[in-house]
C-alpha cells in the first residue's frame, strides 16, 4: 500500500509538469541545474546508473534508487518502462524522500534531510519574494501642498521698515526712509545743460 502511495506520488508529479522522464531530458534538466532530485530504478542497466551519477554531479543534485523497477516506474508516468527520471521542484522532491526515509531510514534518511532543508529555504525565499512585491506594489502616500507656514523662517522675509507702502486716494505717500512726500511735488529728471547760465 504504501508502494502504491508512493508512485502514485511520482505520478502526480508528473502531472504537475515537475518531472522529467528518459534520459535526454533528464540530462537537459540537470545541465541547467533545474534538477532538485534524481530518481532511478531499481533494475537500471548499469551503464544508466553511471550516466545517472555523471548527471548527478553535472547539476549539484541528489539521487535515489528507488525500490520499483523500470517498468512499475513507468506505469506511474504514462510510459511502458522508465529507468531514469529528475524532479524539478523541490517540494516533491522532499517529500517523496520523506515518505522513503518512513519505510527505510538507513538507506533515505540522510538524503531526506538534506532535502527538507533545502525545501525550507526556498519556502523563506518566496516569502521574502512576496513581502518584497508587496512592497512594490503598495500606494504611496500623495504628498500634501506645502503652505506658507510650512516653510522654514529662513525663507521668509522678514519685514522692513522701508517698506513703501501704496498710497491711498487722498493721503501722501510715504517715502522709504518714513518721512512724508510733500503732496503734488515731482521730481524731475535733470537735463544737460540746464542751470547753465546761457552766454
Amino acid at each position: 500500500m504504501e508502494q502504491n502511495d508512493l508512485l502514485r506520488l511520482i505520478g502526480l508529479c508528473k502531472k504537475a509538469g515537475r518531472l522529467e522522464v528518459g534520459e535526454e531530458p533528464v540530462g537537459s534538466a540537470c545541465r541547467a541545474r533545474d534538477c532538485r532530485l534524481l530518481l532511478i530504478a531499481d533494475d537500471a542497466a548499469d551503464n544508466t546508473v553511471r550516466r545517472a551519477a555523471h548527471f548527478a554531479q553535472a547539476g549539484n543534485c541528489l539521487t535515489l534508487r528507488l525500490p520499483f523497477s523500470r517498468d512499475d516506474l513507468g506505469r506511474a508516468v504514462g510510459r511502458t518502462s522508465c529507468a531514469l527520471a529528475a524532479i524539478t521542484d523541490i517540494g516533491f522532491a522532499s517529500a517523496l524522500a520523506g515518505r522513503l526515509a518512513k519505510t527505510d531510514p538507513e538507506t533515505y534518511g540522510d538524503t531526506a534531510s538534506q532535502l527538507e532543508v533545502k525545501a525550507k529555504r526556498a519556502q523563506e525565499r518566496r516569502k521574502e519574494q512576496l513581502r518584497h512585491e508587496k512592497k512594490l506594489s503598495a500606494p504611496r502616500p500623495r504628498a500634501g501642498k506645502a503652505s506658507f507656514n510650512d516653510k522654514p523662517r529662513s525663507s521668509q522675509r522678514p519685514f522692513s521698515k522701508s517698506f513703501r507702502h501704496p498710497a491711498k486716494p487722498g493721503t501722501a505717500s510715504v517715502h522709504r526712509s518714513g518721512k512724508p512726500a510733500s503732496p503734488g511735488k515731482r521730481m524731475r529728471p535733470s537735463r544737460a545743460g540746464e542751470g547753465k547760465k546761457q552766454s
